[in-house]
């Protein structure tokens, strides 16, 4: 006769791991809608500018202060999330997206659209984006899938930008930028209910993962390593060359003549292709070094801006 050994106290603690694909479905979903929005900003600049007889820079500012409020935000929705779960964060995230579409639609002065499309949806980014997504992914998928299921969720982000982008280049044409604004803001509240399949069974039961480390004593560590310090500073260039491109690339293309829906599909095409790209690197990243990876990436990336600049300034001096 034997007796099965009872089960450890850890394993007895232990909540159960989400399925790893609803992970990745609710994740991508979530990252496809707000990343997607995200991507389409620049398409608003001429026709929120011309309306409103604000300049460029105005609004270049308000999507400048979006991304730095995306950045310092990010670190205390991960923080959130660590500690509250993902599912709260991601609703409170879904709220102020809202919000801030509705206020950038309603905003009068370049002070409340810098605050609303500038602070508040950025903040809303780092509640419905990667800071959240993937500490998701990292705590329930497997260590040695966790790499690819992060590429997948990158692609996701990129998929946004292709699908979404024609939408709100449709929306603008079809509604006037206003009212596809507030669309947007309703489709927004989409990532409530898709937040649901990544209620982890710990947080939802009020017992949040015991941590060794404080956030301070983490972030002390992380900056003690070169690695972590060379990958703030690479994607500080990934954020300029990204943020660069999509808010003034629109506006460029009309001032040359080309009709808005180019610069739709010119920003589709780039998340498209941003796609193939980001998934091989997370299989990549399974096999080669991601150093290595990411050299190849930002290198091969500053050359085609600098190819596609000079194209432009070759343009402009036949015209002239």
């Amino acid at each position: 006769m034997s007796f099965s050994s009872p089960p450890t106290a850890t394993a007895a603690l232990a909540p159960a791991r989400l399925n790893a694909w609803q992970v990745l479905a609710c994740g991508a979903a979530i990252v496809t809608l707000s990343m997607g929005v995200r991507h389409g900003f620049g398409l608003w600049l001429l026709p929120i500018t011309s309306e409103q007889g604000w300049s460029r820079e105005s609004f270049a500012f308000a999507m400048a202060v979006q991304n730095l409020s995306w950045g310092v935000f990010g670190i205390f929705a991960g923080m959130a999330a660590d500690r509250f779960g993902a599912f709260r964060v991601l609703i409170a995230g879904a709220l102020m997206y809202t919000l801030g579409l509705l206020g950038m639609a309603w905003s009068t002065s370049t002070t409340g659209f810098a605050l609303t499309a500038g602070v508040l949806i950025g903040a809303a980014q780092a509640g419905t984006t990667y800071a959240v997504i993937y500490g998701v992914i990292g705590r329930q998928i497997a260590p040695e899938r966790r790499s690819w299921a992060m590429g997948v969720a990158a692609a996701a982000g990129s998929f946004g930008q292709f699908l979404m982008v024609p939408v709100e280049g449709w929306l603008i044409s079809s509604f006037g930028w206003q009212q596809a604004l507030i669309w947007l803001s309703a489709a927004l509240l989409l990532v409530i209910p898709l937040a649901l399949g990544l209620r982890e069974p710990g947080f939802a039961a009020g017992q949040a993962p015991v941590r060794e480390q404080t956030i301070v004593q983490a972030l002390r560590e992380a900056l003690g390593y070169r690695s972590f310090q060379l990958l703030m500073a690479g994607y500080f260039v990934c954020g300029f060359q990204v943020v660069f491109i999509g808010v003034h690339l629109p506006s460029y293309l009309k001032d040359n003549g080309l009709s808005p829906q180019v610069a739709s599909y010119a920003l589709a095409l780039i998340g498209l292709f941003n796609v193939i790209g980001t998934y091989a690197a997370g299989a990549l990243g399974q096999r080669l070094p991601k150093r290595h990876i990411l050299a190849f990436i930002y290198l091969a990336r500053a050359v085609a801006i600098t190819v596609f600049l000079e194209i432009g300034r070759a343009s402009c001096r036949e015209r002239v």
